[in-house]
């Protein structure tokens, strides 16, 4: 049998090139149909029942019961472990191939459902959420807008994987509205805060893995052995209210400027998929400890973009950026977060801070791409935008591609409504 995300599998379901799902990609997520959350995949225009294919016969032999599939969220299904996930993943290409013998294509009916049709579900029950800041790029040019440009890093940052604890319960599902957030705000030229809705609204481009695997309070993680524990990848907006921010976050870090929403990206492509798109990330100069040390390929080379699209009028592209810029990788995040004993649950969600590249089109927060409000940035409309406005969708979408292989993560849109 050939492994899911082989380059030559063709699907005989039709789609072209420009999809984010072929069969190569095979991610997973929860749909709502006939009045139940059942698990999901998604290839070209079509959803994959798997609870469907389940009792059609066709996931005879994987140990796993439809008890699994007919969930609410994914959770119970990632615990079941990488052997079973991965073994589901390769048994749905091959139904789905076009050299398939199983008699599938004539049951397609009965498993396909179309995409457009289909309404979507928060894929996992998010129990602790934790954000990074592992961008140097943005770091660099946050530390310069509001510090010494030549102090524009902090001390600890290129020593260990910034971050901090965010709220899960508002982490909220692509094409759900965000209503602007209200706050405490501090004018220029004044010492005394005023409390209204956030002007300075703003994005952040980010990627967030779900972990796969529990450890035991107590248990650390290895770099060596953090893959294991990371199921798969998402889109991830982490909106910030920049004047909110920029007058509660010291001492403690941010809080009401980050926990009014985050938007994510309904698909989970799994860490499996994304193998073929390894590649070697920013070099660290500066020496770190052994236990954030780590050998081989860990950064991945996806391609992201953010647009803005204002009512009314079309959407203008703001930033193209890519994953593969991020100083610190996922396996040193997850060998941190756990260095001291803390305990990952199956279904955590850990995002990987602002991704910014070397480049002004490359930036992932409005914050930098219109360095505090100097550079405004023209939209379609004749309006400029130096941050959100009521009323525009700002939509994030990435895709990895390599060999004719084009894997993707669909949306991760939400429109902003006005403050009550």
């Amino acid at each position: 049998m050939i492994k899911a995300n082989d380059p030559t599998r063709i699907s005989w379901v039709q789609y072209d090139g420009s999809t984010d799902f072929p069969v190569q990609n095979i991610p997973f997520g929860i749909m709502i149909a006939g009045g139940k959350h059942k698990v999901c995949s998604r290839i070209g225009d079509y959803i994959i029942d798997i609870a469907a294919l389940y009792e059609l016969g066709f996931l005879n032999g994987i140990d796993l019961g439809l008890q699994h599939l007919e969930n609410e969220f994914l959770n119970d299904f990632i615990s079941l472990g990488k052997e079973v996930t991965n073994a589901v993943r390769d048994r749905l290409a091959d139904v789905l191939d076009d050299k398939n013998t199983l008699g599938a294509k004539a049951k397609s009916e009965k498993f396909l459902r179309p995409a457009l049709e289909t309404v979507m579900s928060m894929p996992v029950r998010i129990g602790d959420y934790t954000d990074f800041y592992s961008s140097r790029e943005h770091a660099f040019n946050v530390g310069c807008m509001f510090r010494d440009p030549k102090n524009a890093l902090m001390p600890n940052w290129l020593h260990l994987p910034v971050g901090y604890h965010g709220r899960a319960s508002s982490i909220i599902l692509s094409d759900c509205d965000v209503k602007r957030p209200k706050g405490q705000q501090l004018p220029p030229d004044s010492e005394v805060p005023v409390f209204g809705p956030c002007k300075q609204l703003d994005f952040e481009l980010e990627v967030a893995f779900i972990v796969g695997k529990s450890n035991h309070l107590g248990e650390t993680i290895s770099t060596a052995n953090a893959e294991e524990y990371i199921f798969g990848l998402c889109l991830f907006n982490d909106w910030s209210a920049r004047d909110i921010q920029r007058w509660e976050y010291v001492p403690l870090g941010p809080f009401l400027s980050k926990n009014f929403a985050s938007t994510l990206s309904p698909w989970i492509v799994t860490l499996e998929a994304l193998e073929p798109f390894k590649t070697v990330g920013p070099v660290q100069e500066t020496k770190i400890l052994p236990y954030l040390e780590y050998s081989g390929e860990k950064n991945y080379d996806i391609h992201l973009q953010v647009s803005i699209k204002p009512e009314g009028s079309d959407p203008v592209v703001v930033s193209r950026s890519n994953f593969k810029y991020m100083y610190w990788n996922m396996v040193q995040q997850v060998a941190h977060h756990t260095v001291n004993g803390c305990n990952l649950r199956v279904g955590d969600l850990c995002a990987s801070g602002t991704i910014s590249g070397p480049t002004p089109d490359s930036y992932g927060s409005m914050l930098e791409i219109a360095w505090k409000g100097t550079k405004p940035v023209n939209m379609n409309d004749g309006t400029t935008r130096s941050f959100i406005l009521d009323g525009d969708e700002v939509a994030l979408t990435g895709y990895a591609e390599k060999n004719g292989v084009r894997i993707g993560f669909g949306d991760c849109k939400a429109k902003i409504l006005p403050a009550d």
